[in-house]
């Protein structure tokens, strides 16, 4: 079966670990390329590369600013991965309450017993 185009939709443009790199970093707010660059420590036709797909997909709009290009993060079409997330935070959670439980069963434990010592 053919592997979908990156710039099919955010689920295969996000597949990418710079990528989603680049998206963290523009979650902090707008940059220009040039940030982005000395940020990820790319060449910088790498890294425009990496933005036209977020741009192609909508994850990510461009202005000018002079002689600048400035980009910004556009969230929206990361919501589909949301939506397809969600369920799994009700499992997530179960287990990390579970594991906080463990966690504090062991330091009840180590704290009974430094009692004991003194």
């Amino acid at each position: 079966m053919a592997r979908a185009a990156t710039t099919a939709d955010a689920f295969n443009a996000v597949a990418e670990p710079r990528r989603r790199e680049i998206l963290d970093l523009l979650a902090g707010g707008e940059r220009p390329v040039n940030d982005l660059v000395a940020l990820l420590r790319l060449a910088q036709p790498l890294v425009s590369k990496h933005l036209r797909v977020l741009r192609e997909v909508g994850l990510v709009e461009v202005r000018e600013d002079g002689r600048q290009r400035m980009y910004r993060l556009n969230a929206g079409p990361l919501k589909p991965i949301y939506d397809w997330v969600k369920p799994y935070e009700q499992a997530w959670s179960r287990r990390f309450d579970r594991l906080d439980a463990v966690l504090e069963e062991l330091k009840a434990e180590e704290d009974g017993e430094n009692g004991r010592d003194k």
